[in-house]
């Protein structure tokens, strides 16, 4: 135990410090953005005058340096500022994103974890036959499949050839989940590339686990090879597993802009795509924290996670 919080603690100081730089750095990246946005909000022909009242009312005339501190102080009480374009807070812009993000997320982590774990120790336990090969080469394949382009495909052949499902979420708004078979195709192209990475993780440690000297042991007592298999070489399996799973969670709940663009599904993909075209600044401050801080949190519980089943993790961190 005091190994353990010893090691957590020096992974939430880490974590806070890459918080910080997360902060700086989205701060620093978008003051170097091109273009100002008080022309852009001044219209086709700006007037001088009305393009200082605008950057006056929006406090762009203060120092970089002032804005800030006033950005980081408001961070700290969970105030994210308010939108260039709607005068919205950019909290509620990004929790009308977040809804259809997570619901897609949700699906696909779902789907996912029994998929990519059963087929990982089903290419395991058939390691060199016919079955680890089939389940390798398909993998491999589907992998080197393009988003955009499986994404393409599936609505080429499920929507407009075969009329079985949406080709878009179009109509539905935000409201995806009274809509099942708007999801199938998203999550369908969602799961694709994640499902074939896990599995041929899990099916190299999975391998690994049941070479290692103490399955051999367990074998010599008798012990039954599923539950050698289940207790015993796949918790040592999941330390990689959970690192990938953990960039996966980050990678879609952080707006997968290709798949939400595709199938038109109005989830923080969306949000990013219209604040970038918009130059609406304090929006895509607010993301970049929220998928930055995002990204901290799910590596500090896959590092936990791995650190749980694989101790000997910590002593090298």
């Amino acid at each position: 135990m005091t190994g353990l919080r010893s090691w957590l603690a020096r992974r939430l100081l880490l974590g806070a410090g890459q918080t910080v730089a997360v902060v700086l750095l989205v701060f620093a990246l978008t003051e170097a953005l091109p273009g100002d946005a008080a022309v852009a909000l001044a219209g086709d022909q700006p007037d001088p005058g009305r393009i200082a009242a605008i950057r006056e009312t929006l406090h762009l005339d203060r120092p970089a340096a002032e804005r800030l501190g006033e950005w980081a102080a408001g961070l700290l009480h969970g105030d994210l500022g308010s939108s260039l374009t709607s005068g919205r807070p950019v909290s509620s812009a990004l929790g009308d994103g977040f809804g259809p993000t997570l619901l897609l997320a949700a699906l696909t982590l779902l789907l996912l974890v029994p998929a990519a774990g059963g087929l990982g120790v089903l290419a395991a336990r058939y390691e060199g036959r016919l079955v680890d090969r089939l389940i390798s080469s398909v993998a491999l394949a589907v992998y080197a499949v393009p988003e955009f382009a499986l994404g393409v495909l599936l609505v080429a052949v499920f929507a407009l050839h075969l009329g079985l499902l949406p080709p878009t979420a179009v109509g539905y708004g935000g409201d995806l989940l009274t809509h099942p078979a708007a999801l199938v195709l998203p999550v369908l192209v969602l799961l694709a590339r994640p499902v074939c990475s896990l599995t041929r993780l899990v099916r190299a440690g999975m391998i690994d686990a049941l070479a290692s000297p103490y399955a051999a042991h367990a074998r010599r007592y008798g012990i039954p090879g599923a539950r050698i298999r289940y207790a015993h070489a796949l918790p040592h399996a999941l330390g990689p597993a959970a690192q990938q799973l953990a960039r996966t969670v980050d990678w879609l709940l952080c707006g997968v802009i290709v798949v939400e663009a595709l199938f038109v599904i109005p989830g923080l993909g969306t949000v990013l795509m219209n604040a970038v075209a918009e130059r609406d600044v304090p929006v895509l401050q607010g993301l970049a924290v929220v998928f930055g801080c995002t990204a901290v949190l799910l590596n500090l519980g896959a590092d936990l996670v791995t650190y749980r089943f694989v101790p000997r993790t910590g002593e090298a961190a």
